[in-house]
């Protein structure tokens, strides 16, 4: 049984909450995989066809390179967010059996803890003394206590492992997307000021938007990672630019 202890009155919340519950994932959360897998492909894109087109004027070398970091970058985004996110959940139930266990052998001392974060909440006297003893009855509402308020950990389903996969890696590839357009529909060389353009707008906007929805200043934000993601592909054009092929006649 999951506890979710929104209200200061844990006696309540640990009678109400269903077996089964699981949290959904914050739209913040979800947010913040939309960026991981977008600002992520759409800087490294970026740094790889910058970095190309400095070293060759072969248009065709530069898309296919776009389209080579595009893909790859998508899989990989994709793969380490299925991983991270499997190892988050693995990581839970190691501290969940630790937390069981410790609650069966030192009762009293676990008891104390729990007695600890209820007076955190203001609870005190006969108030705090019966919702100890009322939360201490049930394992697994004791677990969860614990392991929220403790450990600070909340439980992960293995199923939201690929959910959270495919939003990065599509959003690598949507990123990725951004800067490979003007290589697609420009010359060469104004392809590359128009796609530093682009995605500084691009960096920009997801900032401004980002701020908006959690906290922050909209216009600081946007700039800070406008700034962040060109410098950062600005590096993929200057080792390009060291390699330079020379022009054949």
């Amino acid at each position: 049984m999951v506890v979710p202890f929104v209200t200061r009155n844990p006696i309540n919340n640990a009678k109400q909450a269903p077996a089964s519950h699981r949290e959904a994932r914050k739209p913040s959360a979800a947010l913040a995989d939309i960026i991981l897998g977008g600002q992520d492909g759409l800087v490294n894109t970026l740094g790889v066809i910058l970095g190309v087109a400095a070293a060759s004027s072969d248009p065709r070398i530069v898309i296919a390179a776009g389209l080579a970091a595009t893909f790859a970058e998508s899989i990989s985004m994709g793969a380490v967010a299925y991983t991270a996110t499997l190892a988050e959940h693995d990581h839970y139930r190691v501290e969940l059996e630790r937390e069981r266990r410790e609650i069966r052998e030192m009762p009293e001392a676990e008891a104390a803890e729990v007695r600890a974060i209820f007076a955190g909440w203001g609870l005190s006297g006969p108030v705090l003394e019966a919702a100890v003893a009322q939360v201490i009855q049930d394992e697994d509402a004791w677990l969860d206590v614990m392991m929220r308020n403790e450990l600070k950990l909340a439980p992960i389903e293995n199923a939201s492992a690929f959910r959270i996969a495919l939003v990065v890696g599509f959003s690598a590839v949507v990123g990725s997307l951004i800067p490979l357009a003007p290589f697609l529909l420009l010359p060469l060389g104004c392809a590359v000021p128009a796609a530093l353009v682009l995605c500084g707008l691009a960096l920009f906007g997801v900032g401004v938007y980002k701020a908006r929805l959690t906290v922050g200043r909209p216009v600081r934000s946007g700039v800070q990672m406008a700034v962040i993601g060109i410098v950062s592909a600005l590096a993929g054009y200057a080792i390009g630019a060291l390699f330079q092929a020379p022009v054949t006649p």
